[in-house]
C-alpha cells in the first residue's frame, strides 16, 4: 500500500507523532488539552481586544492578528493529528494535503512579519512617542498587516503548487503528524532540487529579513533606555517590551534551532518534536504570555466581565 502511486491512491498515510501503542492516548489527552487551552486563549484574546476600547491600540491591534494566525496555525494541524490518534490508519486525502500545506505555510509565514510588525511597534511607542499616534495610523496599520498575509498567501501557494504539481515516486508513507513540505520533498521524483533551493532560500529569508527587523528594533530600543534617567521611565519601557520579547524569544529559538541545520541534515525524529513546538506549543503560549504579563489585558478582561456592553462604546 505504501508504494503504491499516490495518483491511484489519492491519499497519504501520516506515521503521527509517535507509533508506540501504549503511548497514543496519553499524548491524545495531552495534546486535546493543549488545543482546547489555545483556543479558549486566542480566541479570548481576540474577542476582548475586539470589544474593550481600551485596548483599540496598534499594539492591540497586532497581537489580535498574532491571536488569528495562532488559532488558525493550531486549527489547521491539530484537529487532523487528534483524529488519527483515534484510528488505526492514519490517512490524509491527497487534497487534504495540499490544503493543509497551504494554510500551515500561509499562517507559519505570517507569523515571522507580524511579529517584526509588533517589534517595530514597540520601537515607535518607545524610541519616537511624541510621534507615535501619527506614525502608527490606523491605516500603516492595516498596511503591515495587508502586506504580512499577501505576501505569506503567494508563497504558500507558490510552494504548495509546484510540490502537488510535480511527480510523486509512488511512495504516500508520511514521517510526520501533519503534511509538511521539507517531508514530502523525499517522495519527488521531478524538480526535487529546484525545490529544495526554494525553500531553502525563502526559509532563510523569512527567517533572517524578519529577525533583522527584530534585532533592529530592539538594539535601538536598548540604547533608548539606557539613555533614560528615569527608573520609572525604564521600568516602564521594558515592561511594555516583556512579553513581545518573550514570545520573539520562543518563536525564533524554536525555527533556529530547526532550520539552521542542512536539508540533508535534518533528522524527521528531531523535526517533528522541533514542530509540535511551533505548531502546538507556541500558539497554545502566546495568549496566556500577554495576558498573564499584562495589566491592560487583565483590567480589559474584568471590565468587559462586569459590564460588556459599557466596554464596547467608542471614543
Amino acid at each position: 500500500m505504501g508504494q503504491q502511486n499516490v495518483t491511484t491512491l489519492p491519499e497519504f498515510i501520516l506515521l503521527g507523532v509517535t507509533r508506540i501503542p501504549e503511548l497514543q492516548a496519553p499524548i491524545f489527552g495531552v495534546f486535546l488539552i493543549i488545543y482546547i487551552v489555545t483556543v479558549m486563549g486566542n480566541l479570548g484574546m481576540i474577542i476582548l481586544t475586539k470589544m474593550d476600547y481600551h485596548l483599540h491600540t496598534p499594539m492591540y491591534f497586532f497581537i489580535r492578528h498574532l491571536a488569528f494566525i495562532d488559532l488558525g496555525n493550531s486549527t489547521v494541524i491539530c484537529p487532523k493529528m487528534l483524529v488519527n490518534f483515534l484510528m488505526d490508519q492514519k490517512t490524509i486525502s491527497y487534497d487534504a494535503c495540499a490544503t493543509q500545506m497551504a494554510f500551515f505555510i500561509m499562517f507559519i509565514v505570517s507569523e515571522f512579519f507580524m511579529l517584526s510588525a509588533m517589534a517595530y511597534d514597540r520601537y515607535m511607542a518607545i524610541c519616537n512617542p511624541l510621534l507615535y499616534n501619527v506614525t502608527m495610523s490606523q491605516r500603516l496599520c492595516h498596511v503591515l498587516v495587508g502586506i504580512t498575509y499577501l505576501y505569506s498567501t503567494c508563497q504558500s501557494l507558490l510552494v504548495t503548487v509546484k510540490i502537488f504539481t510535480s511527480t510523486f515516486c509512488g511512495f504516500n508513507i508520511i514521517n510526520h503528524f501533519y503534511c509538511d513540505d521539507v517531508a514530502l520533498l523525499p517522495f519527488l521524483c521531478s524538480n526535487r532540487r529546484e525545490l529544495e533551493l526554494l525553500i531553502i532560500v525563502l526559509s532563510a529569508f523569512n527567517l533572517v529579513s524578519s529577525l533583522l527587523v527584530v534585532l533592529a528594533s530592539y538594539m535601538l530600543i536598548l540604547i533608548a533606555v539606557f539613555r533614560m534617567h528615569s527608573p520609572e521611565g525604564r521600568n516602564k519601557a521594558f515592561s511594555t517590551c516583556g512579553s513581545h520579547l518573550t514570545v520573539v524569544v520562543v518563536f525564533y529559538g524554536t525555527l533556529l534551532f530547526m532550520y539552521v541545520q542542512p536539508m540533508s541534515a535534518h533528522s524527521f525524529d528531531t523535526d517533528k518534536i522541533t514542530s509540535v513546538f511551533y505548531t502546538l506549543i507556541i500558539p497554545m503560549l502566546n495568549p496566556l504570555i500577554y495576558s498573564l504579563r499584562n495589566k491592560e489585558v487583565k483590567n480589559a478582561f474584568y471590565r468587559v466581565f462586569r459590564n460588556p456592553c459599557k466596554c464596547c462604546i467608542q471614543y
